[in-house]
């Protein structure tokens, strides 16, 4: 049901719901316990709740997992990464500085590395961005190792997952124009299934794909992106700053989108001022 809520956008109701259950997670294995905060988190982040809100579902329901004696470190890492991730590219990072830092450290662990795509292309962008490079480093040429001795249909089947490896590292790196000329101008976040990732787990890259396109001022193929993921969800607040700031960067270079551009942002804000008004507990 919560996936059901947070796809139309009903973020309210999906956190209001999925509080109402968290009291039976204690239960859980360390994903599907940090995995299910992950949703509640997100949901804050989609609809414009506040990042503290959003920090204490971190510091609370995720991280403090591993205190567990039986819990399961790639699984809370795994949920960890895609959170933060996410509150990165809505900027403001802030306060996340200092716990990507701590996380980077932790996914050092070799012991870690190629488990699973998903989990390894996150830490590629933990370890660039959280400053432990050169174990980034050492991860990425390890997963092209791995890829070069594939057979050459296994290969084909997985040439997107190391291109987003090397991108999303590239990112997490600074190097925004060389991330985007490996993913190319369109993105489909489907045939990047194969990294053994959710649909909502593989939104990120859609989103990172987008900011990218913005970073290197490709202001027409950004709104196609978004408009195209504004069908599916036209009641998420940050597509909608999305589109603003492309059409600000049109209205840059050829003085006739101000209005439009700022049209959109006053969309975004007047979404996010009807979902959270209540600090969580």
């Amino acid at each position: 049901l919560c996936h059901v809520y947070q796809h139309q956008c009903r973020f309210t109701e999906a956190v209001a719901f999925m509080k109402g259950c968290s009291e039976t997670w204690n239960s859980l294995m360390s994903f599907m316990y940090t995995h299910n905060w992950w949703h509640v988190a997100l949901c804050y982040l989609e609809g414009g709740g506040s990042k503290e809100e959003v920090r204490y579902i971190y510091d609370e329901h995720i991280w403090k997992e591993l205190e567990r004696s039986d819990s399961m470190p790639a699984e809370v890492y795994l949920n960890a990464l895609g959170l933060l991730l996410r509150v990165f590219l809505r900027g403001e990072f802030g306060v996340f500085e200092d716990r990507l830092r701590k996380l980077a450290k932790c996914v050092t662990d070799q012991g870690l590395w190629f488990l699973e795509w998903h989990l390894d292309i996150l830490m590629l962008w933990g370890l660039s961005y959280g400053g432990e490079a050169k174990a980034g480093e050492d991860l990425l040429h390890e997963l092209k190792s791995r890829f070069l001795m594939m057979n050459k249909k296994k290969q084909q089947l997985m040439k997107p997952a190391i291109k987003l490896a090397e991108a999303v590292f590239e990112y997490g790196k600074g190097d925004g124009s060389r991330a985007l000329k490996l993913l190319g101008h369109e993105f489909c976040a489907a045939d990047y299934k194969i990294i053994g990732a959710s649909d909502e787990q593989l939104d990120v890259f859609t989103e990172l794909h987008i900011i990218l396109l913005l970073d290197g001022r490709e202001a027409q193929s950004a709104i196609r992106a978004v408009e195209e993921q504004l069908k599916k969800r036209e009641g998420a607040p940050f597509l909608w700053s999305l589109l603003e700031r492309g059409h600000a960067i049109l209205g840059s270079e050829e003085g006739e989108e101000e209005e439009e551009a700022a049209s959109y942002g006053k969309k975004a804000r007047e979404l996010a001022a009807k979902y959270f008004t209540e600090p969580i507990m």
